[in-house]
This record gives structure tokens, sequence and C-alpha cells, in this order.
């Protein structure tokens, strides 16, 4: 089954055009063929009404041909135009076309009947009985025409015909085609209009001129329009869960001793919370139709980091061409830079380098030049709670794990590699 519409659309208007320019051209062509063998009919008809009206009776009671008709056509032998007139069985006169042979047929009047002429070509047969007045004797007049030249006759016109059918033929087709496409060009920019959304181009689509495409654009925005209501609200309770269990925690936290055994369960249980709650956030509806220029957010968060860099002396190198763009909130994009910048001035020594590349899918690239990370590593750094750093500096192991879920919430991807400056390269790729 087609399961484009577009071929769907042309391919049930070439069949129906095609079988309506067949039917027209045997119907036009059965007309033209009528038209033309009761034109001969017609001719052999007046030469039959000449014959009878030469005929006369003699004195005798012998049946005459008095005045044959000209017509060069019948003096001509075998050339398919023939007459004869007949009494009973005797042949009072014939065309000198016919030569001495005879026409036979059956008896009774008709027009259009087929015979053979004495070379074996085909002939159209019309056949009087005649009565003369001053005779008992039943007398036939025959006339024929050649077959043969009728049907080139229909051949002229039908070739003419079926060459202007065929130019009309193609003509609707190629109408057709303009037709179906322009008809469709409204559900192109529909899609295109979803795709500007998706990329956070545009929040909502624009309403089509044609009146069948407006309700589903309308129900479409409705949905976008559900999509950021959802998204919000969900938000909004984890954000209600989260204070109200972080609360108690840090109140129990604050009652039991630094060094109690408690603290360590706490820490535990305070590193789990957040974890399953910024995964359930990032696991969460996605807000459709946001873009977010991606400079701003680095000069943002290294703001944040300036006195951490510039406790360690680090110097921070920035590569980002202004157009750079994220389809997507910005609050997800500084989650995934922050912490991978984070993580990055934790461990670097001096160095900072943040690259981005702007094409068909948008590269950010954070180096450092701190210890680094061995390659059979980097599959347990990107899981939860897998540090690496257990002996390091604190944190809770859910960064780079939470900025790879984000990652692939929004169709994009984290990896870990070895750094030209030594330590670690996170390379994060996200739809531009």
């Amino acid at each position: 089954m087609m399961r484009s519409i577009r071929g769907r659309l042309l391919l049930l208007a070439a069949v129906w055009l095609g079988a309506a320019l067949l039917a027209g051209f045997l119907f036009i062509s059965s007309l033209l063929e009528d038209f033309v063998t009761d034109r001969f009919d017609a001719e052999a008809g007046a030469l039959a009404d000449a014959l009878t009206a030469s005929l006369e009776t003699d004195d005798e009671g012998r049946i005459e041909l008095d005045d044959p008709p000209a017509d060069p056509r019948f003096d001509l032998p075998l050339t398919g135009w023939y007459w004869q007139v007949q009494a009973d069985d005797t042949v009072i006169a014939r065309s000198g076309s016919l030569l001495d042979g005879r026409l036979q047929g059956p008896s009774g009047d008709f027009a259009g009947g087929r015979g053979i002429g004495a070379d074996g070509a085909a002939l159209r047969v019309l056949r009087r009985a005649v009565s003369l007045p001053d005779s008992d004797v039943p007398v036939a007049v025959i006339v024929t025409a050649p077959r043969a030249q009728i049907d080139d006759s229909l051949r002229q016109i039908s070739r003419p015909l079926g060459i202007a059918l065929a130019v009309l033929g193609v003509a609707t087709a190629l109408a057709s085609v303009v037709q179906v496409t322009a008809g469709l060009d409204s559900l192109n920019q529909v899609r295109r209009d979803l795709s500007r959304v998706r990329a956070g181009e545009k929040d909502r689509l624009t309403l089509p001129p044609v009146s069948e495409l407006r309700p589903l654009a309308a129900e479409i925005n409705a949905a976008l329009d559900q999509n950021a209501e959802l998204l919000a609200r969900s938000r909004q309770h984890l954000g209600n869960l989260a204070h109200s269990l972080k609360t108690p925690l840090s109140a129990l936290a604050n009652e039991l001793p630094a060094d109690h055994k408690g603290q360590a369960l706490i820490a535990r249980m305070d590193r789990l919370i957040g974890w399953h709650l910024r995964r359930a956030r990032s696991a969460g509806p996605r807000m459709l139709g946001q873009r977010t220029p991606v400079r701003p957010v680095i000069d943002d968060i290294l703001m944040v980091l300036r006195w951490p860099m510039q406790d360690k002396g680090i110097a921070a190198r920035i590569d980002c061409p202004a157009p750079a763009a994220f389809a997507g909130e910005r609050q997800d994009l500084e989650e995934m830079i922050g912490n991978l910048t984070d993580n990055a001035v934790k461990w670097g020594r001096s160095q900072l380098a943040i690259t981005v590349t702007h094409g068909p899918d948008l590269t950010i690239r954070i180096e450092d030049d701190g210890p680094g990370m061995a390659e059979t590593d980097a599959p347990r750094a990107l899981i939860r709670g897998g540090r690496l750093d257990e002996h390091g500096a604190s944190g809770s192991g859910l960064g780079l794990a939470i900025v790879a879920d984000l990652a692939a919430l929004h169709g994009g991807s984290l990896r870990l590699e070895r750094s030209g400056l030594g330590g670690l390269a996170a390379i994060l790729v996200l739809p531009a």
C-alpha cells in the first residue's frame, strides 16, 4: 500500500485520467466510424437510386438499364467500387470494374453488409430489392465500396485524435501534479513549523490559511500549551518534594553530633534524594519551542566560578561563535555546562578550555589539565553514584550522570576523552 498522500492522489488521478481518455477515444472513434461509414453508405445509396431510376422494361417484358451512371471509380478494374443489377439470378448490367465477375450475396434489403471481392478484398455492401411496375420479376441492385478505403479514412482521423488526446492527457497530468503539490504545500508548511518548534525557533504553529488544516494546527498548539503546563506543574511538585524531604534531613543532621555514625547515613540519603529528584526532572516532559544562546550561559557560569578559579589560579580560554544556540531551555543548558565546568575547575590545575562548534549539531568541548581519567573508567563515571574521587575533592558522583541523562533527553550525548591539555575532555553533543 502506497504510504505517500501525494503518491496516492497522483496514482488515482492517473488511473481516472487514463480511463477517461481511453473511454473518450473509443467513444469518439465510434462516432467517427459511424460518420465515415454513413458517408460511404450515402454515396452507395445515391448510386443505387440512380441505377433504379435508369431501369425500364421493353415491349417483350425484359428489364434493361437505359442509362448507366458515369463514375470513374466504377470503371477501374478490381477497385472494390462495384455495382450490379440482376433480375432473379440473371445479371442485367454490371460496372466495368467487375470485368466478368459477379457479386454474390444473400437476398433482401441491407446496408453496411460485409462481402468479399474477386481479389479477396473486404467490401462494404448495399443491396436493394426493386419492383418494376411492368414486371413481376424481382430485381436487385447491389453497390459495394472497398472496406480498406473506409479503414484508411478512419485511420487518418483516428491518428490526430489519439495524438490530441495524448497531449491533453500529458497536460492534464502535469496540471494534476501542480495541483496536488500546491494543495499539499500547506501540510509541508505545518511540518516546517513543527521542525522550527522542535528546534526552538518558535513556540507555536502559525495557523495555516487552509481551513481544513486550521483545526489540526490549533490542536497541535493546544498540545504544546498542555506540554508547557504539565512541565511547569511537575517542576513545581518536584521542588515541593525536595523541600519536604531535605528540610527534615537538615534538621536531623543538625541535631546529631558531627561525629555521629548517623551523619554518614544522612549524607547518603541526601545524595540519593538529590539523584532521584534531578533524574526525575531530566526524564520529565521537555519544553518545546525554546532556543538558548550558548555564550551568555558560559559567561554566567564562569562568573559564578570566578572565586574557585581565582583561588587555584586557573585561566579560562573560551572559543564560542555568537550564533551558537541550543534547541532547549536555558536551565537545562546551565545544568549540563555548569556540572562539566565545575568538574573541570575542581580537578584542573591551571587551564580550562571551552570550545563550541556550531553546525548540524552543537558540540561543547570542556577540557582541563588535571589528572584526567582512564578510558576504562569513563563508563562508570556516567552512571549513578559512579564517583572516581572517593579520596579526593568532595562530590556526590551525580554530576556527570545527570549531564548524560539530560543530553540523552534532548537527543544528544556525552562522552569522556583524554584532553590535549593533559586532563579530561568532556564532549557534549546537542541538537542545534
